[in-house]
């Protein structure tokens, strides 16, 4: 995608993150270069030029920016983070205090800070919600309370009971018949994505700076008439494996078992999306004449913007008539090396 010298630093004027990963700034008299959505004080336009690469930028002698750090993923989870993360995962019933998190390098009110901006919540409550989910999915296979709750860290029956029914709405004995969406947070190439699943597969995937992640996250837990929470999924580790392969250029499909929650329309709109080959496109008036539906060109747009599973179901394959490169929830610079990505490896 071609931007002119006037976008490229109005984008760093306004900050914009939709420009993430198109172009990286070099300012002059500084020797230093930064991504388009840097808070650093702004040069003035003759102090400036724009790279389309960090290794170009670095190529010229420009030294990586302090304040945005562009050599990082956006978005990222720091790896200290990542460590706590899986040690919570492997046992739900650890407790982080705040001297251990300082003994693992990182202070209690940087993890704070970052839960609130990621998350929404605390540590702390990412916490419980991790280990309510763990002795919710126990009692669902069968698991007594007493040892569901024990088990996942509690040291009293009534203490557990009062937050299982400030989360679910019933009390522990009666959660037979409810339902959890697991969530977790999937690093990739392009930044962090967030997954959610269900017993019969996965129902949503996402870039986690999407703009309407959480209209989606709302909408997918009213459909299912589950609750939202933190936790590992049976589908969790396929996905990631087959992610894995699929930004290294290996694995073209998915087997992902999924479960997109939408109208009959709206799922005809999605299998056929399925449909498109790796590394090809189609326009939206294809896609329409693929699907026997001439007429509704538009219902097929509007359906193609309702899907919350990305790349998995690929609607970053169809772009506009003219060649050109049309919205995506992702930002349109995912779009692009997406496409780009799948046309040297197919």
């Amino acid at each position: 995608m071609e931007l002119s010298t006037d976008r490229m630093y109005q984008a760093i004027l306004e900050k914009d993150t939709a420009f993430e990963g198109l172009f990286f700034t070099a300012v002059k008299t500084t020797g230093i270069f930064c991504r388009p959505s840097c808070t650093a004080r702004k040069p003035k336009k003759e102090h400036v030029e724009f790279f389309s690469s960090s290794k170009e930028a670095i190529t010229r002698g420009y030294r990586p920016c302090k304040v945005c750090r562009p050599l990082e993923l956006l978005h990222e989870t720091p790896e200290a983070i990542k460590a706590i993360l899986k040690e919570l995962s492997d046992d739900p019933s650890c407790k982080f205090r705040d001297e251990d998190l300082e003994q693992s390098g990182i202070t209690p009110s940087a993890i704070r800070r970052w839960f609130l901006k990621q998350h929404g919540i605390t540590f702390q409550a990412y916490q419980r919600m991790f280990r309510i989910n763990s002795a919710f999915k126990k009692i669902n296979e069968g698991e007594g309370v007493a040892p569901a709750a024990f088990g996942a860290g509690y040291e009293s029956l009534s203490g557990f009971s009062d937050s299982f029914k400030s989360i679910f709405g019933v009390s522990p004995g009666r959660s037979g018949k409810h339902r959890v969406i697991d969530l977790k947070r999937i690093e990739t190439p392009l930044g962090t994505m967030i997954a959610c699943g269900v017993k019969e597969g996965i129902c949503l995937l996402e870039f986690s700076d999407r703009k309407m992640l959480e209209t989606e996250l709302k909408a997918i837990s009213k459909a299912l008439s589950a609750t939202i929470v933190q936790g590992d999924n049976p589908h969790f580790t396929l996905l990631e494996q087959q992610l894995r392969e699929y930004f290294e250029g290996r694995r073209q499909s998915f087997t992902v078992p999924l479960l997109s929650p939408g109208s009959t329309f709206q799922n005809l709109v999605w299998q056929g999306l399925q449909h498109i080959p790796y590394g090809a496109t189609r326009s939206y008036k294809e896609q329409a004449l693929y699907l026997e539906r001439p007429e509704a060109i538009r219902a097929v747009a509007n359906a193609n913007g309702m899907n919350r599973i990305s790349i998995l179901v690929p609607c970053h394959r169809v772009i506009g008539a003219d060649g050109s490169l049309t919205g995506y929830g992702g930002g349109i610079w995912r779009k692009q090396w997406l496409l780009e990505h799948e046309q040297q490896h197919r």
